[in-house]
């Protein structure tokens, strides 16, 4: 399973989040894409072509068996990084994400958990003809205490839903 977490910091709540759906979906190999990439630029991509760190975050997605992408709500959207990360993916040969197993979550401060943000994902991810598990839609609020020590979900109503989803993503998977 490949993880992929809308926000750079290594204490993000998305990036828990992800780690905490991968040790709920196991038993699976589990790895983190890497979201550290030069923003978008048709001229650059003209000059040099696909840079390296996009076509191994491409051929990761292609490579995975099912993809969880977590976003945190910035001004009612995905992140710029994440956003970035669709466009240069969207550039590389072939389409990696088609017909691909994702389940989608969410997690921010507020106490809507990033809905806003989670359906800004669905409508960006429209384009690559993925598989978008069904739910139940995971969205953590108050983000910040929704994880203990060691990165669980602190709330069984949180918890029942992420197994839930990872449940429905497993199904998916064909």
């Amino acid at each position: 399973m490949l993880g992929i977490s809308g926000s750079l910091r290594d204490a993000s709540p998305n990036t828990k989040l992800v780690r905490e759906a991968a040790r709920v979906f196991a038993p699976a190999t589990f790895s983190l894409g890497d979201l550290r990439l030069p923003l978008y630029d048709g001229d650059l991509e003209n000059r040099t072509g696909i840079p390296t760190a996009v076509q191994v975050l491409a051929d990761q997605i292609f490579a995975a068996d099912a993809v969880v992408i977590s976003t945190p709500e910035y001004n009612q959207n995905i992140s710029g990084v994440l956003k970035n990360a669709l466009d240069w993916v969207s550039r590389v040969d072939g389409n990696p994400w088609a017909g691909k197993p994702v389940a989608l979550v969410a997690a921010a401060a507020g106490r809507a958990g990033g809905a806003r943000a989670q359906y800004g994902l669905r409508l960006a991810m429209a384009p690559f003809r993925v598989r978008v598990a069904p739910g139940p839609e995971v969205l953590i609020a108050a983000a910040g205490q929704a994880f203990d020590a060691d990165g669980q979900l602190v709330d069984a109503r949180y918890q029942k839903a992420l197994s839930e989803l990872m449940a429905a993503l497993k199904a998916e998977i064909g």
